[in-house]
């Protein structure tokens, strides 16, 4: 069993207490990550060394003057790594975009990292250009699921790297993009949570496309309070805990076609145990056939929105360089160039 992760809440308390310094928590981080019989290699491309201590510092001496910026003030905050940083690449997890110049300033969420003072303790790793649900990377190496490395099980995709980080304690929390589940699925399979929020909520300035209607930026962390703090910074928002809502009374449906199938049993008791908690707590939980998902294979038999909007992106560059690209990325982008607008429409 796995020792508790602390929370934002809880690093965020301590250090304005003043019992932990930000520079103890990011060298603590940093000290993880270096460690050669850990997880840092694969679940970062870049660690931001310098830039990281300059931050820390600072926030130590405006802690100590009595500035406090946000809950998310002195704490090690890590970014997926196709988010600009200002005077580096942005990579995307992919050597495609070696030679690319740097970005001119930061994305609007690195910006709002910092201006909540954060400490951005690096780049994490992640499926190249974000296009796939496993977390495999050819180019800088797949981030073992901290449940069983022994084996060396994925870590779920695309923000493979970002639930490592977390699970490893290499950053408080972590910053990743969901377009399908990029965010949630890896963030399930590592054992910590994820959040997509509404798509336009939290500005996608900065961040290198998958799918310009599905994208969204959202958090990895702890625990759904971890989550809420993290989301209101990147949103722009005063961080305030949302209000509990009870469970009992609400209405769920559990749907028992198409989602359910070939599910392993491990996963499938865990369900029914959830769905069995849910129900003595008072919710009322209706399983019942949803026909429509039954329709979702022929309507993403395409590649659905995604892979259009992709192949937009990326046909230029693929023209000049689909010999460097992860091949099971490059087919899936790819598929893409055989829809038609009226399909796309």
């Amino acid at each position: 069993m796995r020792d508790p992760l602390p929370t934002v809440a809880s690093l965020a308390e301590q250090w304005r207490a003043g019992t932990v310094t930000a520079t103890a928590l990011l060298e603590q981080a940093l000290a993880r990550i270096d460690d050669p019989a850990g997880q840092g290699k694969p679940a970062f491309t870049k660690v931001h060394r310098a830039a990281a201590r300059a931050a820390a510092a600072a926030a130590d001496g405006l802690r100590a003057a009595g500035v406090v910026a946000s809950p998310l003030a002195g704490l090690p905050i890590s970014v997926k790594d196709l988010f600009d940083v200002a005077g580096e690449p942005t990579p995307a997890g992919s050597v495609a975009l070696a030679d690319a110049p740097p970005a001119g300033a930061d994305a609007a969420i690195v910006a709002r990292l910092r201006a909540a003072g954060a400490v951005i303790v690096g780049r994490t790793n992640m499926t190249e250009f974000a296009f796939s649900g496993i977390g495999w990377n050819p180019h800088y190496g797949t981030p073992l699921n901290p449940w069983d490395r022994a084996t060396g099980r994925i870590p779920g995709g695309s923000s493979s790297g970002a639930a490592v980080a977390v699970t490893d304690r290499l950053c408080a929390a972590a910053i990743g993009t969901d377009t399908g589940g990029s965010v949630r699925i890896p963030a399930a399979l590592c054992g910590i949570v994820g959040f997509k929020p509404t798509a336009r909520r939290v500005p996608r300035d900065g961040c290198l496309p998958l799918s310009v209607s599905l994208d969204s930026i959202g958090p990895l962390a702890p625990t759904v309070a971890c989550c809420a703090l993290v989301d209101a910074v990147l949103a722009g928002e005063v961080p305030a805990m949302p209000a509990t809502v009870p469970v009992a009374g609400l209405r769920l449906l559990a749907p028992q076609n198409y989602v359910l199938d070939g599910m392993d049993k491990l996963v499938g008791r865990a369900y029914e145990r959830a769905l069995a908690r849910l129900t003595d707590a008072g919710a009322r939980v209706t399983a019942q056939i949803v026909r429509p998902l039954d329709e979702l294979p022929e309507i993403n038999a395409k590649g659905g929105l995604a892979a259009p909007e992709a192949f937009y992106w990326h046909r230029a560059l693929l023209e000049a360089k689909a010999a460097v690209y992860d091949p099971r990325v490059r087919v899936r982008i790819e598929r893409g160039a055989g829809v038609t607008a009226a399909d796309y429409l």
